[in-house]
């Protein structure tokens, strides 16, 4: 088990578990609603960000892109960028495309897109490619100590 699924566990988190092979070598968002037939609007992707105040993680559906100026004004923050992949995997344990938002190295402020609330459950990452956790927003927002904002384009 990788480290986000014990941290779910550990605190009695409603989700459930997916797994599926994953070929890709990018797009894994994409990949991972071929492969669990699942529409790519459910499916979030983690995408970590810098700015002058620190870093801030996004959750975004993998159908669209995340709004740098929107996810700063939500986060609190000036100004933010998107990191890069190397220093991402460094900062959270986990490899690109299996970036999980539970139990990153350091906890980091994050910020849930707010379509996350039309579907009854949304999947992330459960720490590697080709596992996936499906939760409710609400669950998400618990467990995380997010904030939900239309964060996402």
């Amino acid at each position: 088990m990788t480290p986000a699924i014990l941290f779910l566990e550990k605190q009695k988190a409603a989700f459930t578990l997916y797994q599926y092979d994953c070929t890709a070598q990018d797009d894994f968002g994409a990949h991972a609603a071929g492969q669990l037939g699942v529409p790519l609007t459910r499916v979030f992707k983690t995408l970590l960000t810098e700015g002058e105040q620190g870093a801030v993680v996004a959750l975004v559906p993998s159908s669209g892109k995340v709004n740098l100026k929107r996810l700063a004004k939500a986060a609190g923050v000036k100004k933010l960028e998107m990191m890069a992949p190397q220093k991402a995997e460094r900062l959270t344990g986990f490899k690109v495309g299996g970036i999980s938002p539970f139990a990153q190295k350091k906890r980091l402020t994050t910020v849930i897109d707010a379509s996350a609330r039309e579907h009854d459950t949304v999947l992330v990452s459960g720490g590697k490619r080709g596992l996936s956790v499906a939760l409710s927003a609400g669950e998400l927002e618990r467990l995380l100590q997010a904030v939900l904002a239309p964060i996402a384009e």
